[in-house]
Formats: structure tokens, C-alpha cells, sequence
């Protein structure tokens, strides 16, 4: 059984989901792929990992980056996917990383990655940033496409914007493609 939980931020209302241990997605309310790691059977209940998840959040939405990390897990992590996640988890508060400037690292620091899957592109890097579960804390907000192009976020552009602003970056560095 999976559990869930409600945040109101200053973008809105967030859902938690939880194993009842750990914390498996995150969400803005009604985004892409919303609670699309749920299985069919959740209940409301209140968890000490909503409550270590409520305190990250409190400590994010006031403009400082937290100096802690509520326990989470996410599912259905391939390795590509994990080296992905493990990347944007190191991406500083208030700064920005390509998609493929990702990819680079991976095929610099990953030398037993076949050859194939070394050849990877900024697309690829792509699919696996926006699989991400748990918005935010897993900060894919904060990877941007080339030349500060500002590429789809699952959890709707002006929310992308927004934590961008909020994390006191330059707004005029980026563009959207319409």
C-alpha cells in the first residue's frame, strides 16, 4: 500500500507518496505524469518521511537550500537513469546544468559504460530527467537546455520559472521556445 500526503507551497498544492518508510514521488499537483508511481491502492496518512519532507520544503520555499535530504526512493531506476538522478542531486542551489553538459560528465566519468551508451546525446538525458518522480528535492528544475534554452518541465514551465527565480538565478540568461 502506498501512502500520500498534501503541501501547500507558494506554487501551489504538492503531493507526497510514500512506502510507508521512504518518499516515492512528489508532485505539483495535476503535472505530467502525476502520481504515476502510486500503485492503485493509497491512503492519506500522516509519516514521519511527510514530516522530514514538510520540514525540506518549509526550509526550500524560504530561500535557503536545505542541509538535509528526507529519505527517498525511486522505482524503476535503470542505471542510465540513476547516473542522471545521482548528476542533477549534485546541481548547487541557484545554478543550472545543460542536458548536455549531463551527458558529458556521464561519458567522462563513467568508463566502463559501453561504447554505445557512451555515445549518448543531450535528448537521451532528456527522457531520463523528465521520468523524475520526485520534483525538487531530485532538483531536474535546475537542468536547462543549450544556450539557456528552457525546455519542458513536468511540473509546467511557470513552476520551472518560478523555482528558478526563486533560487535567485538570472532570468535573463533564458528563453522559452514557443
Amino acid at each position: 500500500m502506498d501512502y500520500t500526503h498534501h503541501y501547500h507551497s507558494p506554487l501551489g498544492g504538492m503531493t507526497m507518496a510514500s512506502d510507508g518508510k521512504a518518499l516515492t514521488g512528489l508532485w505539483f499537483d495535476g503535472q505530467k505524469y502525476f502520481a504515476d508511481t502510486l500503485s492503485g491502492t493509497y491512503s492519506e496518512r500522516d509519516l514521519s518521511v511527510f514530516d522530514e519532507t514538510d520540514h525540506w520544503l518549509d526550509i526550500y520555499f524560504s530561500g535557503r537550500q536545505p542541509d538535509f535530504i528526507p529519505t527517498y526512493r525511486m522505482d524503476g531506476l535503470t542505471p542510465f537513469r540513476k547516473m542522471v538522478s545521482d548528476i542533477m542531486c549534485e546541481i548547487p542551489f541557484g545554478q543550472t546544468v545543460t542536458y548536455g553538459g549531463i551527458a558529458k560528465r556521464i561519458e567522462e566519468t563513467h568508463q566502463g559504460v559501453s561504447l554505445r551508451q557512451k555515445k549518448m546525446s543531450a535528448q537521451a538525458v532528456g527522457g531520463a530527467v523528465g521520468w523524475n518522480p520526485i520534483c525538487i528535492i531530485v532538483p531536474c528544475h535546475r537542468v536547462v537546455g543549450a544556450n539557456g534554452n528552457l525546455t519542458g518541465y513536468g511540473g509546467g514551465m511557470h513552476n520551472k520559472i518560478a523555482l528558478l527565480k526563486h533560487e535567485g538565478l538570472d532570468m535573463r540568461q533564458f528563453f522559452c521556445v514557443k
